[in-house]
């Protein structure tokens, strides 16, 4: 299970960790831990940091990192061009449709 200051240290990779929305870290955490899917998971964290830009910056680098260490951890693997594609898609079309979210990080990896 990923926690708030995995995230946070992969942030800080990009920028310096600054949260500033926390509330949506810690809701996405929560949310996280009921399900024993991985990928709905991941999507839970994935949406709050895209979508409720839970970081002063760097957000989309930090999806995209997560991502890809997730899929490391797994042992999947990906072409990293199609998750900066899924992470673009997320926020242009401002996809915050949970089941949607996932179904995108699992075409990723086919």
């Amino acid at each position: 299970m990923i926690s708030a200051n995995d995230i946070i240290e992969i942030n800080k990779k990009f920028d310096k960790g600054h949260v500033v929305n926390k509330s949506s870290l810690d809701f996405a955490i929560s949310s996280s831990k009921r399900s024993k899917d991985w990928i709905t998971q991941l999507a839970y964290l994935v949406r709050a940091i895209l979508i409720d830009h839970i970081f002063e910056e760097g957000n989309k680098r930090t999806a995209t990192a997560l991502i890809s260490s997730v899929l490391e951890l797994h042992k999947i693997a990906y072409d990293p061009i199609r998750i900066d594609k899924l992470i673009i898609q997320i926020v242009i079309k401002n996809i915050i449709d949970l089941t949607l979210i996932r179904r995108l990080i699992k075409d990723v990896i086919r």
